[in-house]
């Protein structure tokens, strides 16, 4: 990088910097300001901040490495999280359900479910230590992209033994946990609009740049990870590579880390699958956050729209930065391994002034998501172990200061673990299918099972997790969809013995969480505590919303493929791609988008 690519950057770092802070003095009012900043932010901010805390670098390395190696095909891997397909779920209903329960954290809302005595104390801890697992987990996996990406341009050596890519994650990482400690989510959703204008540009000039400068050649070859480390180079063609269609089987070296996914087709039933599954529990701790944070149902409609909308172009920048990757690889000597695509292209392939734009950009996506990460972390500690039952009365200025010393405290062994991780994929791989498979099972009967109790969910979290942990240990390389089924297995045994052997959750607890949250599956006797009229009025809106469910998934699935042909110019597959996004949107309009504003009105009287 230039003197000026260096200026640019320092630039940024400065301006967000002086955002956070600025943002500072409403955070440190209480705690409802410093998560979920008094829930007065307006929903476009909130989308767009959810926006940009998605487009970490981490996830972007790694889908640039599947587009690369597989081409189009490489897409749907990602459907096992990188797609964000939970959004579609969160849209429709999942982001107003648990709006409407009026909490700050997943934990806290135990309570709401299970109750305020044992039982809900029970569940409410464990969500909370849980959640804690796996922001920290989450922090490792963004320090080790970022240290990969950001140590390619900063030059920063290893010192302390330790890598330089890991110092260039604690640089990153240190710089956005200061406005991220110092305000809250008042600092996150503003800097991360900031960012997100930087982004936006900067998407728009890559992909002009890949449109208008690079064409794919008939024939080339990309390069494909093997077991043993080295890479291998795997001869494919224009039309095969921007083919939209996936195919049901894929012939890839059997030595090969992506083998894995030769069962292509069962591959992509099975992420579906575990989508469906993960999108209707309302996993997704810092993406929840911003549902929490909004003013209404109608607001949580509509930042969801606009943060699926944005965030549809990350995938043309995507397939436009592996088109460069290509297209170098044409004229120079090959780019061996795809999770480096990315800062070769820009170190290589990007002129002075825009290198510096870029490098800004991705930074600000990897600190979008970093500081949406922590912020949402940090509340777990406070809200749901430190106030809820070390310090019941904390004053609110304590509490913010617990609050910055937590998010402290969970950076720092993030930080630790990244030393021990070298691939992204295999630590992405493990959140997404196994660790997260282990919670999946107690977060979707919460909601639609009347009968699960705290001590149901608590057995479900804990033995799904543990055998998470005993996979990565004992069976590391198995195919994704055997550790998934094992945890979520496990996970599942846990949630029915655990409930069975235990008393049911008291009934008026269970009656006061369904007319506050009104949601839809075996709810039996204790949906006669409402009017008729009332019951009528929920049954008719969550018949809407299973109909614009299945409208949503594919729709949010076709308008991210359809960006993405825009730069592979694949214009015979964009044409049917658009026909089929326009009869998908009109169908979401009439059984979602036309009653956004219509809320049932709850009235206790018979």
């Amino acid at each position: 990088m230039t003197l000026l690519d260096y200026g640019i950057v320092i630039a940024y770092l400065i301006g967000v910097l002086l955002i956070g802070l600025w943002s500072e003095r409403k955070a440190k009012q209480n705690l409802d300001a410093y998560f979920l900043g008094n829930r007065t932010l307006p929903w476009w901010a909130l989308g767009a901040s959810g926006m940009a805390s998605n487009l970490d670098v981490s996830g972007t390395m790694i889908n640039t490495a599947f587009i690369f190696a597989l081409g189009a095909t490489g897409f749907f891997i990602e459907i096992r999280g990188g797609v964000t397909l939970i959004m579609a779920f969160l849209m429709i209903f999942m982001g107003k359900w648990n709006r409407r329960a009026e909490v700050m954290t997943m934990a806290e809302w135990m309570h709401l479910r299970f109750g305020d005595k044992r039982e809900g104390d029970v569940a409410r801890i464990i969500a909370a230590v849980s959640s804690i697992i796996m922001t920290i987990a989450m922090i490792t996996y963004f320090a080790v992209g970022s240290g990969k990406f950001i140590g390619e341009f900063l030059g920063i050596p290893a010192f302390l033994g330790l890598s330089s890519e890991f110092w260039a994650a604690t640089l990153m990482i240190t710089l956005a946990m200061i406005y991220t400690v110092a305000s809250g989510l008042y600092g996150v959703v503003w800097t991360d609009v900031f960012q997100g204008f930087l982004i936006f540009g900067v998407i728009v000039y890559i992909c002009y740049m890949s449109a208008t400068q690079f064409l794919l050649p008939d024939t080339f070859s990309v390069s494909l990870p093997m077991r043993d480390g080295t890479f291998q180079a795997f001869a494919t063609t224009r039309e095969a590579w921007t083919s939209v269609l996936p195919p049901w089987k894929l012939n890839l070296p059997a030595d090969s880390l992506y083998s894995i996914y030769n069962l292509f087709g069962i591959a992509i039933l099975f992420y579906l699958f575990k989508v469906t599954l993960e999108g209707s529990g309302g996993t997704g701790n810092y993406m929840l956050q911003r549902f929490m944070a909004a003013k209404n149902d109608r607001d949580c409609g509509l930042l969801s729209l606009f943060w699926t909308f944005l965030l549809s172009f990350r995938w043309p920048f995507i397939a436009a930065i592996a088109i460069m990757g290509i297209s170098y690889g044409v004229t120079h000597q090959g780019i061996s391994d795809p999770e480096r695509v990315l800062p070769i292209v820009i170190s290589q392939m990007v002129p002075m002034g825009i290198k510096g734009l870029l490098v800004a950009g991705l930074m600000a996506a990897a600190m979008s998501t970093f500081d949406s990460t922590v912020n949402a972390g940090a509340a777990y500690w406070v809200k749901d172990i430190y106030q809820a039952y070390l310090k019941p009365g904390a004053t609110p200025r304590q509490l913010v200061v617990q609050s910055r010393w937590a998010s402290i405290l969970i950076v720092l062994m993030g930080l630790f673990f990244a030393i021990f991780i070298k691939n992204i994929n295999e630590i992405w791989g493990w959140i997404t299918m196994s660790i997260g498979a282990g919670m999946l099972i107690p977060m979707l009967a919460r909601w639609y099972w009347w009968r699960m109790n705290g001590y149901g969910f608590a057995w479900g979290i804990v033995s799904g997790m543990v055998a998470a942990v005993i996979q990565k240990l004992m069976w590391p390389n198995i195919p994704e969809y055997y550790a998934f089924s094992f945890a979520a297995g496990i996970s599942l045994a846990g949630v029915i013995l655990g409930t069975l052997f235990s008393k049911p959750t008291e009934k008026h607890f269970l009656e006061n969480f369904y007319k506050k949250t009104r949601p839809f599956g075996f709810w039996g006797a204790i949906k006669t505590v409402l009017p008729e009229r009332t019951l009528t009025a929920i049954k008719a809106e969550n018949r809407r919303d299973i109909i614009a469910t299945i409208f949503a998934v594919p729709w949010q699935i076709v308008l991210f493929l359809t960006m993405m042909m825009l730069v592979m110019q694949r214009w015979d597959n964009l044409a049917w791609l658009v026909a089929l996004l326009a009869v998908l949107s009109v169908a979401l309009y009439f059984t979602w988008f036309r009653h956004l504003s219509t809320e049932v009105k709850m009235d206790d009287s018979k």
